[in-house]
């Protein structure tokens, strides 16, 4: 494939579901699905009856890649104002007891040490809610009376954060701490995953352009509010998880506080010559990426700022048909609709230039 002009790659639907040969791109496609069976699994498990007092503390598992994802995701959405502590732990704390709710995504179910801190936790009464593969240890250790939440419907490893997010939603809202319609955002996620697919070229699919744009460069993601910072963290994974590209993540604010990069990317917009030649270029030059999801005339102009003060900057917002109006299912589908694109930017990307190895795995992993 990389014989061709990248966006002819991008633009050939036939070459690219021919390389996927792990169903990447229809596993990407999937968020709206996922977000459906996790409810129905939670339905199942009686869910609003067994998780229904407000604890001492929600604790949210970050022991995987995914989890710590959806863990900082929720923790930003639920904000400063939620009325009990939240707790983020790569294993569940030794002091959980009965008055407490743990919420983890598990994606690797014979994780021994996490299996001991989940069976202690069960044991001193804690409430659980964990989205995890039916077999191993962790499964086991959890179970009886929590809640176990296995996958319906299955997604290639990397891509399974709608359904981590998910769990956690479900257990935010059965504890009264957060509102959120989602079979809205199912919805929404859907209209984003119809804009991503393959068959649609590069200048109409916002994933391509994606792609496009961050090809041979040095992605920078800035977050310029909370949610959009954990989707930054995401993104940059998927990147180098499915495309091998190495990006930096991070918080707007912090981000222009480090002068050696705000420098680079400041004097690089300077000297920008549009007529140079590409070929040229020693090195990849950095893009700077303000990622931006919840609204309001705060975050607007914080938007504007944004894009004043870094230089060459570009806000990248998700295409929903929620306004401002739409409070928190706006910022769930902004998140997750931004995050999906961010999974199948990585995945053409991987899958164009040969990254991928056609295999689903970064060429040479594991070797």
């Amino acid at each position: 494939m990389l014989d061709r002009d990248l966006g002819e790659v991008l633009d050939d639907a036939a070459l690219l579901q021919q390389a996927d040969a792990v169903g990447l791109l229809r596993g990407g496609a999937t968020a709206g699905a996922q977000i459906r069976s996790t409810q129905e699994s939670a339905v199942e498990a009686d869910l609003a009856a067994r998780i229904e007092d407000r604890p001492r503390a929600l604790v949210l598992l970050c022991r995987s890649a995914v989890g710590a994802t959806a863990s900082r995701l929720l923790s930003a959405l639920l904000g400063p104002t939620c009325p009990v502590p939240v707790v983020l732990a790569d294993l569940v704390p030794a002091w959980v007891g009965p008055l407490d709710v743990v919420v983890g995504h598990i994606e690797d179910g014979y994780d021994r040490p996490l299996a001991e801190s989940v069976y202690r936790a069960a044991r001193r009464g804690a409430r659980l809610l964990l989205t995890l593969p039916e077999d191993g240890p962790v499964a086991a250790a959890a179970s009886g009376s929590s809640v176990l939440l296995f996958p319906r419907v299955t997604a290639p490893a990397g891509l399974s954060l709608p359904r981590a997010v998910t769990g956690g939603l479900l257990a935010a809202r059965a504890l009264n701490l957060f509102s959120v319609d989602l079979d809205r955002v199912a919805d929404g996620v859907d209209r984003e995953a119809e804009r991503d697919h393959p068959v649609h070229e590069t200048f109409v699919n916002p994933a391509k352009t994606l792609a496009l744009r961050l090809s041979d460069r040095i992605p920078l993601l800035w977050g310029l509010d909370p949610v959009a910072t954990a989707v930054a963290t995401h993104a940059a994974h998927s990147l180098a998880s499915f495309s091998g590209l190495v990006a930096d993540a991070g918080d707007y604010q912090n981000a222009v506080r480090r002068p050696a990069l705000y420098r680079a990317v400041a004097g690089q917009a300077q000297s920008l010559d549009i007529f140079a030649d590409p070929d040229d270029q020693v090195a990849p030059r950095p893009r700077v990426l303000l990622l931006s999801i919840q609204r309001g005339d705060e975050a607007m102009a914080l938007a504007r700022q944004a894009g004043e003060t870094v230089p060459g900057g570009d806000v990248v917002s998700p295409e929903t048909d929620l306004d401002s109006r739409a409070g928190s299912d706006g910022d769930v589908l902004g998140a997750l609709s931004l995050a999906a694109r961010f999974d199948l930017c990585a995945v053409y990307l991987g899958l164009a230039t040969g990254a991928l190895g056609g295999s689903g795995e970064l060429a040479g992993a594991g070797r």
